[in-house]
């Protein structure tokens, strides 16, 4: 299944050396190298070698990993609209296949990918006012449509307090 991976773990491993930790990169910022290469770290499997040698283990171990990992994806999708950390539940799921499927874990880099950009995005200046903005104006009209309603109808209590 992941013959394809296994191949590029060597063409990996030889195209970019490994640095130093804290090394100071030529433009002068630390570990630059370093966060790259963590990034692109070799698709694939990672069970232990033992499981690999064999590949009725290394089956079973992947039918293993696809079920604890499903079942964890469907506990995140059954707390989306319930109380609790649905979507931190998926992202655990997802996690857990990309322990074994180069598909999951295509998926989780190009998550990533996606909110450190979202996130260097809401840091702009402009883009926070714009949020700050928009914010205020929305609760602003959320104070004004409460207090239409109280002034209209009073604050009536949902039980009897008088009896």
């Amino acid at each position: 299944m992941n013959a394809e991976s296994d191949a590029r773990d060597g063409v990996a491993g030889a195209a970019a050396p490994s640095p130093a930790a804290g090394e100071v990169t030529g433009d002068g910022s630390p570990d630059v190298i370093e966060d790259v290469v963590k990034e692109e770290r070799a698709l694939g499997s990672r069970a232990p070698g033992f499981v690999k040698a064999s590949r009725t283990l290394h089956l079973s171990w992947q039918v293993g990993v696809f079920v604890v990992g499903l079942a964890v994806v469907v506990t995140g999708i059954i707390m989306l609209p319930l109380p609790g950390p649905g979507w931190l539940v998926i992202f655990g799921g997802m996690a857990i296949w990309a322990t074994e499927f180069v598909w999951a874990q295509l998926v989780l880099r190009w998550t990533r990918r996606k909110v450190t950009e979202a996130a260097q995005k809401a840091l702009d200046p402009k883009v926070r006012r714009r949020n700050i903005i928009l914010t205020v104006i929305g609760l602003v009209i959320v104070v004004v449509l409460v207090g239409i309603y109280v002034w209209k109808f009073g604050i009536v209590m949902p039980w009897k307090i008088h009896e």
